[in-house]
């Protein structure tokens, strides 16, 4: 190791001060949630407010389950369906999409990016009317295909694929493709999508996480008895009293499967960064 490498692994102590605060700062949030949900309500208002998670876990989320204004099991069901549907689509469309216009040369492709990019321009809620509009006319009201099929493509995932592929994909690791006879298909099959695996996991991330905090349009399209995740919590809370130990109590089951998603794509998400790195 040289002398450069050697500064640039001597590390501060003022560095790890500042990362052990952000830390702290990030998880707090997350650990007072446990705190709050782990405590009855009459404990959440003591002064001072208690810093140390107790045992009414399970008190409180009995009473979340008997709550029948907010159908929690069903809108986790439905919250973990779409999510993951929207986000396989999403992956898939935007490898596919990304792959076609950073390598293949075909008419019309500086138009359609273009056209794509446009479409990133303009604030979702100018087009909530219109879609709410169609998602009647398809008697699709009150179902997943309502927050499903609008969202199976995302103009940011493609744009973002293409952005990858035009730097990780080399033109010569294609042309050796063809001239060995693959087809298109088996090069992006074989070649791109192996490639692209660190920007499909940040891409599949991101797409979840979005999904599944998704509120505004959810909450438009779907009634009570069949609502997603987000939807429920929001029936959790009432006009003039609030259970913050119930809210709480699901809050932090449905934090469960952002936790596992984001451990399963952040390990692919590591390991391409460490990847890039020995090749570089």
């Amino acid at each position: 190791m040289n002398k450069a490498s050697q500064r640039l692994w001597r590390t501060s102590p003022l560095l790890y001060i500042a990362l052990v605060v952000a830390v702290l700062f990030s998880v707090y949030p997350f650990y007072y949630m446990v705190v709050i949900a782990t405590r009855s309500l009459d404990q959440i208002n003591d002064v001072p407010p208690p810093f140390t998670p107790a045992g009414e876990f399970g008190a409180n989320f009995g009473r979340v389950l008997d709550n029948p204004a907010a159908n929690f099991l069903t809108g986790l069901l439905n919250s973990v369906i779409v999510s993951a549907v929207v986000t396989v689509s999403v992956v898939i469309t935007g490898s596919l999409a990304g792959f076609a216009f950073a390598k293949l040369r075909f008419r019309g492709r500086n138009a359609l990016l273009l056209t794509i990019i446009v479409t990133m321009m303009i604030p979702t809620q100018l087009g909530l009317i219109p879609l709410w509009g169609m998602i009647q006319d398809f008697g699709w009201y009150d179902t997943l295909l309502a927050v499903t099929v609008p969202f199976l493509v995302s103009a940011f995932g493609v744009f973002m694929m293409r952005q990858y592929a035009i730097q990780a994909i080399s033109d010569e690791l294609i042309e050796a493709g063809r001239v060995d006879g693959a087809s298109t298909f088996r090069i992006f099959w074989n070649i791109v999508l192996p490639a692209l695996r660190p920007a499909a996991a940040v891409l599949g991330l991101l797409t979840f996480m979005e999904t599944w905090n998704s509120y505004l349009w959810p909450y438009a399209v779907l009634t009570p008895e069949n609502p997603t995740l987000q939807v429920s919590l929001a029936f959790l809370s009432y006009a003039y009293y609030t259970d913050y130990s119930q809210v709480f109590a699901a809050t932090a089951i449905g934090t469960v499967p952002l936790v596992i998603v984001f451990i399963l794509f952040g390990r692919q998400i590591i390991g391409g960064i460490m990847e890039g790195a020995v090749k570089s």
